[in-house]
């Protein structure tokens, strides 16, 4: 019989990756950007030229390459797409010890 094993809800610390908050929030940036960019019908070409970065970076973070791109310059490509971005910080519930980052796509 499989063994099933009830994942963490982030890939990235389930299978070791160092820093996988991180990996996570720059997975679902790059999601949404390759989504805008694809309900927009835009090659690689003219995303680059719109996001203001090379062609072949583009196309390594939309195949989740994402390391040399910091969360920042993603954010930076949302903006560039005409969507709005906002960073809301409250405090953690007492429930939990720290807080965490997270991504709400609206």
């Amino acid at each position: 019989m499989t063994e099933i094993e009830r994942g963490s809800g982030n890939v990235y610390s389930d299978i070791g990756v160092p820093s996988p908050d991180e990996m996570l929030v720059k997975a679902q940036l790059a999601a949404e950007i390759g989504s805008i960019l694809k309900a927009r019908q835009l090659t690689q070409i003219q995303a680059a030229e719109i996001l203001g970065m090379p062609q072949p970076k583009v196309s390594e973070m939309l195949r989740g390459k994402f390391r040399g791109i910091s969360e920042t310059r993603m954010i930076d490509c949302l903006a560039r797409l005409g969507r709005d971005v906002q960073i809301v910080v409250k405090p953690a519930p007492r429930s939990r010890k720290e807080g965490r980052v997270e991504v709400v796509i609206v």
